[in-house]
């Protein structure tokens, strides 16, 4: 099964549509669920089932649909302490964009 932090797009780059002023969320039948069999967090869709990482999962969780990209992550980088994490969220955001995993939102 794959894993959702090992999905990465042909040529994913920071240069995409999404803009860091968008307001993410699951998709249409998009949500989370943890297995208790497989001990991780699953991503349930009408596609499919998909592992997440724990990197994925905490970033999942933000897309409320509430906070702009930009927003989750700040979130993100004052909770690890990291600035340098921003490239990674927006990568992995376009790939789940790409699946329909994630759509957006204009503020």
């Amino acid at each position: 099964m794959p894993s959702i932090g090992e999905i990465r797009s042909p040529g994913a780059s920071t240069d995409r549509m999404m803009s860091d002023l968008h307001l993410p969320r699951l998709g249409r039948g998009v949500r989370l669920k943890y297995d208790p069999v497989r001990q991780t967090q699953m991503l349930l869709r009408p596609e499919g089932a998909l592992a997440l990482n724990s990197s994925a999962t905490v970033v999942l969780e933000l897309c409320d649909g509430k906070r702009t990209v930009q927003e989750i992550i700040a979130e993100l980088e004052a909770k690890y302490e990291s600035t340098d994490i921003a490239d990674d969220i927006r990568d992995l955001l376009a790939s789940l964009a790409e699946l329909g995993v994630v759509v957006y939102a204009d503020r």
